[in-house]
């Protein structure tokens, strides 16, 4: 097992070091310049200049890559004034060298100069919350849709589950985000009392944090469709697949009831499957959450990067994007050790 997590912490450090050379690469080989971005086409050139030599966006592409990765690197082994103000770690000389270990830098945004971490740790809440609601809807309706379509195979009820989980599958997220929005959030708000736009913190008019649950129903709804479908689906297919096992037939052989069937030999051994697409989903729910926390003005960690690509705003976007990729790369550790506690035939090897 130890031998197991190493191998994946060591791949996933791997395909974090690949992200972020490919990604700032393309950032900083675009034409865009943040400079201009950020003080606007009116700033005189003398001033936009300085503040570029400041950036560190006069320097050649790959010289800013590599900067950025030094940055973000928890190691760290560089001249004697490579230790910049900005690291927060313990390092030792040797000789003319620096080696230390540090706690990741991910700069500041060039709009707010704000620090990137806290940028991300103020936005990521709200996008974890409706991550998770999204996927506790999936959970408990797809899993409840699926074994019921299942155990009335043929019948008007699973053909109507079919139709409504096919539907809810097709339809992109971004259309159902709409759609809700102003059905529920205008043309009936003053039946539902719902927002067409809001975050799940809000200021009160005092400035203190204040939570608003009512804003986080139809984000969630909209974001939680597309995966409750495809779990009804899998859950309906793999049910009926755990029913027509001999084991099944056996249990019922013993007298066992239908509940005790279901409950003690057919849910164990068909929720494989669905575990699978709610791990797959979970981390695409952090990227789905984008178009939704847009349309709903939802302050995540969507809505932050998509601003943050609008106003070319560097730390902002690879900052987003890394933690992102970190946040995926920890689910599918996390989903493959969730496999062996569920069901103890699968083994794990390094």
């Amino acid at each position: 097992m130890v031998h197991y997590l190493l191998n994946r912490v060591g791949y996933g450090l791997l395909v974090l070091l690949l992200v972020t050379i490919v990604v700032s690469s393309i950032v900083y080989l675009s034409p865009v310049d943040p400079t201009r971005m950020t003080f606007g086409q009116r700033m005189d050139d003398v001033t936009v200049e300085l503040k570029r030599k400041q950036l560190g966006l006069d320097l050649p592409f790959h010289l800013q890559v590599v900067g950025y990765i030094k940055d973000i690197s928890p190691f760290i082994i560089t001249s004697s004034n490579g230790w910049k103000d900005e690291y927060r770690g313990i390092y030792t000389r040797i000789g003319p060298s620096i080696i230390g270990l540090k706690y990741p830098y991910l700069r500041e945004s060039y709009q707010s100069g704000r620090s990137v971490i806290q940028i991300i740790g103020q936005a990521f809440p709200n996008t974890l919350i409706l991550a998770s609601l999204s996927i506790l809807l999936a959970i408990i309706m797809g899993i409840s849709l699926g074994a019921l379509a299942a155990l009335f195979k043929g019948s008007w009820i699973d053909r109507f589950i079919i139709f409504i989980s096919t539907f809810g599958y097709s339809v992109p997220s971004y259309v159902t985000a709409i759609l809700l929005g102003v059905i529920f959030g205008y043309y009936l708000r003053d039946f539902t009392g719902l927002n067409i736009q809001g975050s799940f913190f809000e200021l009160d008019d005092f400035g203190d944090d204040i939570v608003v649950f009512k804003n986080l129903l139809l984000p969630a709804i909209a974001l939680g469709i597309r995966p409750v479908s495809i779990v009804a689906q899998l859950m309906r297919s793999s049910v009926i697949q755990v029913l027509e096992e001999k084991y099944i037939l056996a249990a019922r052989a013993k007298g066992l009831s239908a509940y005790q069937v279901i409950k003690n030999h057919v849910l164990g051994n068909a929720l494989n499957p669905v575990i699978t697409a709610l791990s797959g989903w979970f981390a695409s729910l952090l990227a789905g959450a984008f178009f939704v926390e847009i349309i709903f003005n939802f302050k995540g960690l969507g809505f932050v990067t998509v601003n943050a690509l609008l106003n070319y705003d560097i730390p902002v976007v690879l900052g987003a994007l890394l933690f992102t990729s970190t946040i995926f790369i920890i689910i599918n550790i996390l989903v493959d050790l969730l496999y062996t506690w569920i069901d103890p035939r699968i083994t794990i090897k390094a």
